[in-house]
């Protein structure tokens, strides 16, 4: 029992240097003027701070977003391709495939993708 409560109060204290520590980090990088600005647009956030920025930024994050999604949900089609192999869940995999396909050539075509 008395091991139990000097490993929990051991728990307790190394916990409290591990957070005394990290306050200490974040205080001396908190410093930096650049680092703690909430802009990563590219812009001075002390000049403009209502400056609007490309809409072409945001429509491409958009995209990214939408196809980071669709990434994420074929990770499980695989796994459970190579483990159940059946004709119903087969075809659901390629018509996802499909219109993931269809829907980058759609924004490929519209120019979408181009930076410049």
């Amino acid at each position: 029992m008395y091991s139990f409560l000097l490993f929990v109060m051991f728990l307790i204290l190394l916990n409290c240097i591990l957070f005394i520590i990290s306050l200490m980090i974040a205080y001396k990088s908190q410093k930096n003027r650049e680092k703690s600005s909430p802009f990563e647009c590219g812009f001075d956030p002390s000049w403009y701070t209502r400056s609007p920025f490309s809409m072409r930024f945001f429509l491409l994050a958009v995209i990214f977003l939408i196809f980071d999604v669709e990434i994420i949900l074929l990770m499980p089609i695989i796994i459970n391709l190579l483990f159940s192999p059946s004709i119903i869940y087969l075809s659901s995999s390629l018509i996802f495939l499909m219109i993931l396909t269809v829907g980058l050539l759609h924004e490929w075509n519209q120019g979408s993708l181009n930076w410049m």
